[in-house]
C-alpha cells in the first residue's frame, strides 16, 4: 500500500483515538469524523484534515476504519459511507459486534465494490498508543494484505481468522474468556474469606502461582468490583454477543455463567 493513499478514521475514543494518532504518525494522509467537533482539536494540530459529514469522509479516502461501541452505530455510519465511497476502496470493522451483522455489511459493500474487513482489537488505549494492539481479523486474504502496513502503524500481532466475521468471533470468545477469569477470580476471593484467609496475602500467593492469569491480576489490581465500572458494561456486552451468536451452546453458557457474578458487582447490579 502506498503511504499516499488517505486513510479516514472514526471513532476517537479511549482507544480510537491513539489508533488515529499512530495511523497519522506512520505518515498517512488522515480523515477524521466525529460527533463532537471538539474531539478533533488535538488531530488536527497534527496535521488531520477534519471531513464536515461521514459522506464526504468516505468519498475522500481509500481506507475506513470504523470504531465505535456498537452494532447501532456501525450500521449507521456504514449507511452513510456506502453511497459515496468509490469502488476499491475499503472499509474495515474494529468495533465489537456481531459477527452476523459483518456478513451483513460485507455483502452490502461488496454491491457497491467496496471491500470489507471485521478487525477488533484488543488491548486497550496503552497499547493503541504504544502500537501494540493484537487484531483479530475476518476477511478475504488479498484484503487484509493490502490493508496490512495501515494495521501496522498501531497493531503488534496482527492474525488474519478466517473469512468475514471470524474476527468478531475470535474477539467474543476472547472477551468472554477474560470476563469469565475475572469472575473466577471474584469467585475465589470470595471462597478466600470465607475460609478467614487474608486477602492481601492471597492475592499475591495466586498472582505468583498456578492459579494465576491476566483477569486474575486485573482483577486483584481492583479495591473492589465496583472499581472496574468503566470496562464492565463493555464486557458485559461481548459475553451477550457470544451468546447471541452460541443460543443454547454448553461452552458459552459455562463462560456467561462464570462472568455473571463479577460483571453484576462491577456494573453495580
Amino acid at each position: 500500500m502506498s503511504k499516499m493513499e488517505r486513510i479516514g478514521f472514526i471513532g476517537l475514543g479511549s482507544q480510537g483515538g491513539p489508533m488515529a494518532e499512530r495511523i497519522a504518525a506512520a505518515g498517512y494522509p488522515l480523515t477524521l469524523w466525529a460527533r463532537r467537533p471538539d474531539a478533533l482539536a488535538p488531530f488536527l494540530e497534527k496535521g488531520a484534515t477534519a471531513a464536515p459529514d461521514i459522506a464526504t469522509l468516505g468519498a475522500t479516502c481509500d481506507h475506513v476504519g470504523i470504531c465505535v461501541v456498537d452494532d447501532a452505530g456501525v450500521a449507521e455510519i456504514v449507511d452513510q459511507l456506502l453511497p459515496a465511497m468509490r469502488s476499491g476502496s475499503r472499509i474495515f470493522i474494529h468495533s465489537t459486534i456481531l459477527p452476523e451483522h459483518c456478513v451483513a455489511l460485507a455483502e452490502r459493500c461488496a454491491e457497491h465494490g467496496v471491500a470489507f474487513l471485521d478487525a477488533p482489537v484488543s488491548g486497550g488505549g496503552p497499547a493503541a498508543a504504544a502500537g501494540t494492539l493484537t487484531l483479530m481479523c475476518g476477511g478475504a486474504v488479498d484484503v487484509f494484505e493490502a490493508a496490512r502496513p495501515v494495521l501496522e502503524s498501531f497493531g503488534g500481532l496482527i492474525v488474519r481468522m478466517g473469512d468475514v466475521g471470524a474476527g468478531q468471533r475470535a474477539k467474543i470468545v476472547n472477551n468472554a474468556l477474560m470476563a469469565a477469569n475475572m469472575g473466577l477470580a471474584h469467585a475465589a476471593m470470595e471462597a478466600g474469606r470465607a475460609l478467614d484467609l487474608d486477602g492481601t496475602a492471597l492475592r499475591d500467593l495466586i498472582k505468583a502461582s498456578s492459579g494465576r492469569s491476566f483477569g486474575f491480576e486485573v482483577y486483584a489490581r481492583l479495591p473492589t468490583p465496583g472499581a472496574f465500572a468503566h470496562g464492565a458494561p463493555l464486557l458485559r456486552k461481548d459475553v451477550g454477543l457470544l451468546m447471541a451468536s452460541l443460543p443454547d451452546d454448553a461452552s458459552a453458557e459455562a463462560l456467561s455463567r462464570a462472568a455473571t457474578p463479577f460483571l453484576s458487582a462491577a456494573c453495580g447490579d
